[in-house]
């Protein structure tokens, strides 16, 4: 029997997976969209507003809006950065707003199908065959195969569409992520704030990067990182459940993934597989922060398939990465140096804390992560602030 073919097969149904199903799906070509039932990535689920604007999401997915961030420090110092412009972050539940976009790739016309990638193997005339296990199937049943002029690997962090395809793919550096959803306290927890991010820089709470505290409406998404083996995620987190109250309040679910931190050098193999999201490394350092990237990447290989699809020329499918690197490329090398050195020990740690009360770093940081660009408007500030940085880097400046 001759399995049936499509334009692209997207393998993994997250944001990113799934933005670029209903991208291609609603510009006419056949897509296969390809996912897990039942898996939520850990995530504490915000979103700016650029990418509330730029793909289209309706209010009823947000479920908090966030209005300021508190920046704890090794000594507990507490230092609140809130959005001055009136503006708010929102925060989605990662199990209904990845459900919404699945959906809304079928809607544009996306074939749904539940089940687990396998393999990646090529008929006798050489085109793509993806197969996979579909769910509830048994052990010993024969695994479903489709035919793909294109595949798409959307699976994730050590993506196994990568190591099969995409060179290098395989020596991915990730941050092994956990987080607990609870639920949102009543009266348990005093300083708890609904519109207000709480992040930890603790080396007891996470060596190399940092715990959090994400409001969700009636829920709350406790967590924390590490590229540390060794390093107890789930004791992390329970320490800083007893230390803020969190303990005293009922746990809904929890979850564990990698988390990559770098984008990968290549992206394609050259002739018919294309990686995006969390498979091409687009989380951002030191934040950790990847939905907007997974779903701008999502469009951008989408882009990058009709140029393909169009031409029939293998070097359209580098376009995606090259296209992503020229808007964000400098965004994660100074995010990378920033994470290299101050989350290397809690000194440090304690001195970015203290940076973070002054107003220019607040005012521009709150700029470049809600407009997803670097701030240029203001010159003087980022003088002001580079001159602060090295006091505080040289030890003239108080802790």
């Amino acid at each position: 029997m001759t399995a049936e073919t499509f334009d692209v097969v997207v393998v993994g149904g997250g944001p990113s997976g799934a933005t670029a199903a209903h991208e291609l799906a609603r510009n006419g070509r056949s897509v296969l969209l390809l996912d897990k039932a039942g898996r939520i990535k850990p995530c504490g689920g915000a979103i700016p507003p650029r990418l509330i604007r730029d793909f289209d999401i309706p209010a009823h997915l947000i479920v908090a809006r966030i209005t300021s961030a508190r920046m704890v420090s090794p000594s507990d110092k507490e230092v609140d950065m809130p959005i001055d412009t009136g503006g708010y972050v929102g925060m989605v539940d990662r199990e209904d707003f990845d459900e919404f976009l699945r959906v809304r790739a079928a809607e544009a016309g996306a074939v749904r199908a539940t089940g687990s990638f396998e393999t990646l193997a090529r008929d006798p005339d050489g085109v793509a065959v993806v197969e996979y296990r579909p769910k509830g199937a048994k052990d010993d049943a024969p695994l479903a195969r489709v035919r793909a002029r294109l595949v798409i690997g959307a699976d994730g962090a050590r993506s196994q569409v990568g190591k099969q395809a995409v060179p290098g793919a395989d020596k991915v550096k990730c941050v092994f992520a956990y987080h607990e959803i609870v639920e949102a306290p009543k009266d348990e927890v005093p300083k708890y704030d609904a519109d207000r991010c709480d992040v930890y820089y603790q080396g007891k709470l996470s060596p190399d990067f940092y715990a959090w505290i994400f409001p969700h409406g009636d829920r709350v998404s406790i967590g924390t990182g590490s590229m540390h083996k060794g390093f107890g995620l789930r004791g992390s987190v329970a320490e800083l459940r007893k230390a803020t109250g969190f303990d005293r309040v009922r746990t809904i679910r929890h979850e564990g993934a990698p988390i990559p931190l770098k984008p990968l050098k290549k992206w394609d193999n050259g002739r018919d597989v294309l990686l995006a999201g969390d498979a091409a490394g687009v989380v951002a350092p030191a934040s950790g922060e990847g939905i907007y990237y997974a779903m701008l990447g999502g469009r951008l290989a989408a882009d990058a398939a009709e140029e393909f699809s169009a031409s029939g020329n293998p070097a359209a499918l580098g376009l995606a990465r090259k296209r992503f690197m020229k808007q964000h490329g400098r965004v994660f090398w100074i995010l990378g140096i920033m994470q290299y050195f101050w989350y290397s020990s809690d000194k440090r740690r304690e001195k970015f804390v203290k940076i973070c009360e002054d107003k220019d770093v607040q005012r521009l940081t709150w700029q470049s992560y809600m407009n997803k660009e670097l701030v240029r408007r203001d010159p003087l500030a980022h003088v002001r602030i580079f001159f602060k940085d090295l006091a505080h880097l040289f030890g003239f400046a108080r802790a």
